[in-house]
């Protein structure tokens, strides 16, 4: 299985960069990883803007594939849901494994309609750079959950 992070997002950050390339090696370890960059649309109309990123983005998404959306709407979940997540898509030979952050105005209904689950990062919206590495650091704690290293400390 091919874990990829699609991001909608104009520009990238340096601490950012550094962060994601980290978790991205440290994932690399488990399975493999790419990070796909999207840039945004650039159109006033909100929903114009997330149809036309939603088209591009689902465009990736193959037969076989999963597509996880991060939403504030989404549910939360636990770090060994996480786990469970990444282990249920294994179990099930899924070929990719998506994991989505939306543009500047979030994802649209057919992005939220063709994932497998919407995933809350956090109840509040998050900057692209911060959920970026939120995301990848999450990944990487479920493939040491699933592992059992000792990484992850149960409180």
């Amino acid at each position: 299985m091919k874990i990829r992070l699609v991001t909608v997002s104009r520009g990238r950050t340096p601490w950012a960069d550094e962060g994601a390339e980290d978790y991205g090696r440290r994932i690399g370890r488990y399975t493999a990883f790419e990070e796909v960059r999207l840039k945004p649309e650039r159109i006033d109309d909100q929903q114009a803007a997330k149809s036309a990123e939603g088209k591009r983005l689902l465009r990736l998404v193959g037969e076989g594939d999963w597509l996880i959306a991060f939403d504030e709407r989404g549910k939360s979940l636990s770090s060994e849901a996480w786990a469970g997540l990444i282990e249920e898509a294994t179990r099930a030979s899924v070929r990719n494994l998506f994991f989505a952050i939306g543009g500047p105005y979030g994802h649209g209904p057919a992005v939220r309609q063709a994932a497998k689950r919407c995933v809350a990062l956090a109840p509040m919206v998050l900057n692209h750079q911060v959920a970026r590495v939120v995301a990848l650091e999450q990944i990487y704690r479920a493939w040491t959950i699933l592992r059992r290293e000792p990484y992850h400390h149960a409180g």
